[in-house]
């Protein structure tokens, strides 16, 4: 990648991610775009990623966890080109996974199965850090993202040479 971005709907104070964790993600050059919420994804003519259509937001009064609640800024939304996003929501699987992926097999803890490439049970799917470990680090989700990328190159060269 040209360059890799972690957009958060909080600020850096209200990231639920140890401070070494931060630290090495900016020594590794990962851009930090707080305040701002994902709102969708925008594909192209060829159904290929284009953009994120974001929405700035302020804090707000603390919420159950602690955290100032993020609220939306009207009028605020705005398009942030890139050609992949990466959902990284949580540590826990979504328990809806399977019933929107029935091919998509977990393991005994209920996270996703992945070989060492990030590769799951449905081709060309790839799944790494918490949702394939459980609940880990950062720079282990960073590990798994480097080697994933990899594969999912290969994957798409290979597809791409069979299409032709």
């Amino acid at each position: 990648a040209e360059k890799a971005m972690i957009v958060y709907r909080r600020s850096l104070a209200e990231m639920p991610a140890r401070v070494e964790e931060i630290h090495h993600a900016m020594a590794e050059g990962v851009e930090f775009e707080n305040l701002i919420s994902p709102v969708e994804v925008i594909g192209d003519e060829n159904k290929w990623v284009a953009g994120l259509k974001c929405q700035r937001m302020e804090l707000g009064e603390p919420d159950d966890s602690g955290r100032r609640r993020p609220t939306p800024v009207e009028g605020s939304e705005f398009i942030l080109e890139c050609d992949a996003v990466v959902v990284a929501i949580g540590t826990r699987a979504n328990p809806l996974l399977t019933a929107t992926c029935p091919d998509l097999k977990l393991n005994q803890w209920g996270n996703i199965d992945a070989d060492e490439n990030g590769m799951t049970s449905i081709p060309g799917i790839f799944a790494g850090g918490d949702i394939v470990r459980g609940a880990a680090t950062v720079i282990l989700a960073m590990g798994d993202g480097k080697r994933s990328a990899k594969a999912i190159d290969d994957y798409l060269m290979a597809a791409n040479t069979e299409s032709t």
